[in-house]
């Protein structure tokens, strides 16, 4: 199992759910692009809330925390989707990429581009705001568009019924619903908690 987590935007929570995703299914973690935070990645992180994880490293780090490619950009490094290769495991792997599908990696790059490269279905991580509507509904159209298979859709705390079931209602069969509580905290106990609890259903 390989999988790429994405979000319908950014501080959504997809590290979080990445890691629950990784205890869940034992995974090897990816992080192909660490924009700032280098002392506290979310390689880092990853580490940290989960037993045993093998993180592999980043193909770009970068200083600073902004989108990757104003990061690159301010290190006159210019990022390439060649230079991207999936880690070879034999284990389950969770790659998770920054912000949402339409975050550049360059001036003609996006992260979809590299989801596509890569051959990997999607899990859409989702949160609920004001727009979350909107902005879930474009996410699945993009993916849909790209011929890149919606493996899970991911509802991250707390959903207004209405909320959950419009979004529901545009997802086909084929894409499973991982539904992830409000957590107190995020350290190991609650990660590990979670993921053992953790139910995957379908439509």
């Amino acid at each position: 199992m390989k999988l790429f987590i994405t979000g319908i935007g950014t501080e959504i929570g997809k590290t979080v759910c990445s890691a629950i995703l990784v205890q869940y299914f034992k995974a090897d973690y990816w992080k192909p692009i660490q924009s700032g935070d280098l002392h506290y990645s979310d390689s880092h992180k990853i580490e940290i809330w989960t037993d045993h994880t093998f993180c592999h490293p980043e193909t770009y780090r970068l200083q600073l925390a902004a989108s990757p490619h104003q990061s690159a950009r301010e290190e006159n490094i210019q990022i390439n989707l060649d230079t991207f290769q999936l880690p070879e495991t034999q284990n389950s792997l969770i790659v998770e990429g920054a912000g949402g599908l339409m975050v550049p990696l360059s001036d003609d790059t996006f992260m979809i581009d590299l989801i596509e490269k890569l051959k990997l279905p999607a899990a859409l991580v989702v949160r609920n705001y004001l727009g979350c509507i909107n902005h879930t509904l474009l996410s699945i159209i993009a993916l849909k568009q790209r011929n890149i298979p919606l493996e899970y859709l991911v509802f991250n705390g707390d959903f207004p019924e209405d909320t959950e079931r419009v979004i529901s209602n545009f997802i086909t069969e084929e894409t499973k619903i991982i539904k992830i509580p409000e957590i107190e905290s995020t350290d190991k106990e609650h990660i590990t908690t979670t993921a053992k609890q953790l139910k995957i259903t379908k439509l």
